[in-house]
């Protein structure tokens, strides 16, 4: 059994991994690593995930000023459609595979949305928009959709480093506004981590003496999150996106291309 001093270090060290997530995603890559001090490999990933996923309801309800516009656009339900089937069918995929070990891919598609974000401004007419809602058109959508369903898939198979994929697709469906981009980000991936975790919780690998106070300080790190991305200067949160995007993307190489194998794991 883990230590009244191990599970306050573990509840501490997912609040800061809960903020990283909220803005922008890689968290898993902290309360995974701990998680491997105490418990199995398999019962590290499905705790980690436990414990990261109540943030995101937290990181939403502080950010909801960012959201009250586009929650009643048709839009934002559109894209909870494939996010949603995505992250469920990613999660049933793992579950029947039971290894990840075809991810050589998850730093290149890390830095890849990492470079979207922060070439975007040179890359699009509307970068500095503040719009509301994506700026796609009739013909374009069903391709916004197919490719949200492909990052929830990825999301709830595997996860690390989703919430910057998303923030990156989000940009170039014309979602101009960082902060606005960072809170769409929170309730798309809740939704996509969300039902991830419920075939984690059927399939009872969790470790729930320590996933509980985890996730308690898994949802006072995303409100802390939320305040942050919520009230600092757009081009603040913006370079820590970027940068958080480039540390995951480089440990990530480090864990493929390394010296030592390294088990896959973490979620977002």
């Amino acid at each position: 059994m883990p230590s009244a001093m191990e599970i306050l270090a573990l509840f501490l060290a997912t609040i800061v991994a809960a903020v990283i997530n909220a803005l922008a995603g890689g968290g898993g890559l902290i309360t995974f690593t701990l998680l491997l001090l105490v418990v199995h490999p398999v019962a590290a990933d499905a705790t980690s995930a436990i414990a990261l996923v109540t943030g995101y309801p937290a990181a939403v309800w502080r950010t909801r000023d960012e959201l009250t516009q586009a929650i009643r656009c048709v839009w934002l339900w559109l894209l909870l459609i494939p996010c949603v089937l995505g992250g469920l069918a990613g999660a049933l995929v793992l579950s029947w595979a039971g290894d990840r070990d075809l991810l050589d891919l998850v730093p290149w598609l890390v830095l890849g949305a990492t470079l979207l974000i922060l070439l975007r401004p040179y890359l699009t007419s509307h970068a500095n928009s503040g719009r509301v809602e994506p700026n796609l058109g009739p013909w374009t959508w069903p391709v916004a959709m197919v490719a949200m369903f492909v990052i929830a898939l990825y999301g709830g198979y595997f996860g690390a480093g989703v919430g910057i994929m998303v923030i990156g697709a989000l940009g170039y469906m014309g979602l101009g506004d960082i902060r606005r981009g960072v809170a769409v980000k929170n309730l798309l991936t809740g939704f996509m981590r969300g039902v991830a975790v419920l075939v984690l919780i059927l399939e009872g690998t969790v470790s729930w003496g320590l996933g509980l106070p985890m996730a308690i300080g898994g949802l006072i790190g995303g409100y802390l999150g939320g305040i942050i991305s919520h009230r600092a200067p757009r081009a603040l949160v913006r370079g820590i996106v970027i940068a958080i995007g480039f540390a995951v993307a480089a440990y990530y190489f480090w864990v493929v291309y390394g010296p030592t194998a390294m088990h896959f794991g973490g979620g977002e």
